[in-house]
């Protein structure tokens, strides 16, 4: 067999409806077929090829990436596609460019924060690309601490204007894409200073460079900070840095939304309530977590795909049409103990998604009726559910990267490529462990008001808190026998025990601290813990619920079973400490679980390939030799390899400076 007849057969012992399973996976009918439409378009469009960005210099990489971004521009236009559309299109693009950092970033901002009268001014600009706009928070001396930012806005009422300054070095801007080279406006981020008063950090609209002549107006020293990770990846965008020396921008510049300024100088508040600045917040993070699911999902379908082509070892026995042939890796226990579970997690992650852009308009509504109630559950999931899921799918990345052994280290097999774009995630919007440390705190918020005698109701993801006397006393997991693991219920009630047992914890041991700041630093660790604890629980009861809808499709909901089990039992293995200290399990019930998930790795063993399949993705989008469609994996490694450019030539340049000699023993006299 070759790689192609091995991807046939393993397609043939599929046992559920795959068309049906895209859908699944997709969301909906509609957005299977508007991103299976733009999925083609792109693929088919010879501007957007990038299988050579490997070889590109930075250079060559990022005016590659301006030609691709400005065509994709055109098409958008062309075809007259819809904004959703147009988002598409540019992630099949699948390329970072200053756009990316323009549409997710700097409208949203504007949208978020602006007047109506702002919006109707720069919108209109930004969405007809008349203006290229980038987002300015992040600086060279703070990140995560964005109220340590030192950049000012001090407000002038001579001239009616603020004056954006940088009074540090440590305050240059620094990180933000499309910034270093091409951005003609950024939202800054300062802190709003009126007659020697502090108000805190605001956003400001500054204009960065001339649109006659793209130089830089004065005050404004702007450039890239240099080379990131990895050979393509960030590389074609222009993270970069500005600092500002006495800028003046107009009074309305400033986002007034919800603050304003007036002619006077005088700081007051709007009718707009402040909470709705979180709204974008959650928004961002919302949208990582989506990311999450489809760059996880991506390396699993390279990881899977090679692993039924890729043959090594076994049985001398084993024999197909009278000819001996070797074991496909797929096949093998550890290959599966190591990939079964990133495939359940990039279906788990991908649900979580949903229900977070659910969510996200479920607080949009609220917010806008003055209903703050679910303000703090929303913040502390889209928080905790960004660290799980971007930490878990940079770790996933990496383990498919080594199971496909040797070839996964070349950049052809598109993994470390994908690597090198996503890890990041891990960093902005948050830094996940800062994001964790949030988490918990609302945590211990919540279990602080539960014995207070207060009217204090738990609903949402917290709801299970309400039954903190069961799981701290009555609780006892009634796994008998290794299929009573394949209970939803007794899934949830271990996860729901976990999670409580582990936050009582740290609350009753923060109670012996004086001062709580110290506590909660010194049992940082555990609160992170217990945190990722409930996060976990998170996923884990929204994938359950996913079970419970109703699902189309012959064997769909089988499979999505199977998958679900295969998470959350695999949680309980690599996490069986905690299970274990916390009492909600005995050891006899961690080995059940262990013994029922290799039982369900055999289950989903025939349906691997079909299930990384449902994810749809066109080989131009996946990027990978390995994990081609028609599992022709060899041809297209060497066809890659003899298109290197050190391959242009037979014998290498230098060969007669310095190889020559050495071989001719004249490198003594050799003027190197």
């Amino acid at each position: 067999m070759d790689g192609s007849d091995h991807l046939a057969h393993e397609r043939s012992k599929a046992q559920f409806d795959v068309e049906k399973m895209k859908i699944v996976w997709a969301g909906s009918l509609y957005a299977f077929q508007v991103s299976n439409r733009i999925a083609r378009l792109v693929a088919g469009d010879p501007a957007f090829r990038k299988e050579n960005r490997a070889v590109l210099s930075r250079r060559e990489l990022f005016k590659n990436t301006l030609r691709k971004a400005a065509h994709a521009w055109k098409r958008i236009t062309e075809l007259g596609l819809s904004e959703e559309e147009a988002s598409w299109l540019r992630f099949y693009v699948d390329e970072l460019s200053y756009a990316y950092v323009h549409w997710g970033m700097f409208v949203p901002a504007i949208k978020g924060s602006g007047t109506e009268d702002q919006q109707n001014k720069w919108l209109p600009l930004a969405t007809n690309m008349q203006i290229i706009g980038t987002y300015a928070q992040t600086e060279l001396g703070h990140g995560s601490n964005v109220r340590g930012l030192e950049t000012t806005a001090s407000f002038d009422p001579k001239t009616d204007e603020f004056i954006i300054h940088s009074p540090t070095l440590t305050s240059s801007k620094w990180w933000p894409g499309g910034l270093g080279k091409i951005a003609t406006h950024a939202v800054v981020y300062a802190r709003l200073i009126t007659d020697g008063q502090d108000h805190g950090v605001h956003g400001f609209i500054v204009q960065l460079r001339s649109l006659d002549d793209h130089l830089p107006l004065p005050g404004i020293t702007v450039g890239d900070i240099g080379m990131k990770f990895g050979s393509g990846a960030f590389n074609s965008i222009d993270n970069g840095f500005v600092r500002f020396d006495h800028v003046h921008i107009p009074r309305n510049q400033m986002l007034m939304r919800v603050s304003q300024v007036t002619r006077e100088g005088k700081y007051v508040h709007s009718n707009v309530p402040r909470q709705l600045v979180y709204g974008a917040m959650v928004y961002v993070r919302q949208i990582i977590v989506v990311d999450a699911s489809i760059a996880l999902s991506r390396a699993v379908c390279i990881a899977a795909r090679y692993s039924a082509v890729r043959r090594q070892f076994g049985s001398e026995n084993h024999e197909i049409s009278g000819t001996r042939v070797e074991t496909q890796v797929i096949d093998y226990k550890t290959q599966q103990s190591r990939l079964f579970p990133l495939l359940a997690s990039a279906y788990a992650f991908r649900f979580i998604g949903e229900w977070l852009k659910w969510l996200y308009t479920d607080l949009t509504q609220k917010l806008e009726a003055n209903d703050f109630s679910t303000l703090p559950e929303a913040h502390a999931c889209t928080a905790g559910l960004k660290s799980l899921t971007t930490s878990a799918a940079a770790d996933g990345i990496e383990e498919c990267r080594k199971l496909c052994g040797g070839h996964g280290y070349l950049t052809s097999s598109g993994l470390p490529e994908l690597y090198a774009v996503f890890v990041p995630a891990c960093t902005y919007e948050g830094d996940n462990i800062v994001l964790l440390l949030q988490v918990a705190r609302f945590l211990m918020k919540t279990i602080s008001k539960l014995p207070s005698g207060r009217n204090y109701k738990l609903s949402g993801a917290t709801a299970y808190m309400g039954h903190m006397e069961h799981y701290l006393i009555k609780y006892s997991c009634n796994v008998q026998k290794a299929e009573d693991w394949l209970k939803p219920n007794t899934i949830l009630e271990a996860f729901e025990a976990r999670a409580i047992r582990m936050c009582f914890a740290c609350a009753q041991n923060l109670t012996k601290f004086a001062d709580q700041s110290e506590g909660f630093s010194e049992l940082s660790t555990d609160l992170v813990e217990a945190a990722i604890a409930h996060c976990q629980l998170i996923v884990v009861s929204k994938f359950i619920k996913k079970l419970r809808q109703n699902i189309e499709g012959n064997g769909v909901k089988q499979q999505l079973e199977t998958l679900c089990y295969i998470y959350a039992l695999h949680l309980i293995h690599k996490n069986s400490g905690d299970f274990l200290s916390t009492g909600c399990l005995n050891p006899k019930q961690a080995s059940l679980a262990n013994d029922q998930l290799r039982s369900l790795y055999a289950k989903v063993r025939p349906n691997v390939i079909a299930l990384v399949d449902a994810f749809n993705y066109s080989d131009h989008f996946l990027g990978s030799v390995l994990g081609c469609y028609d599992g022709n994996v060899y041809p297209r490694l060497y066809e890659e390899a003899c298109k290197d450019p050190l391959n242009d030539s037979v014998v290498a340049d230098g060969y007669g400076e310095y190889i020559q000699p050495l071989l001719n023993q004249q490198l003594l006299n050799a003027r190197l």
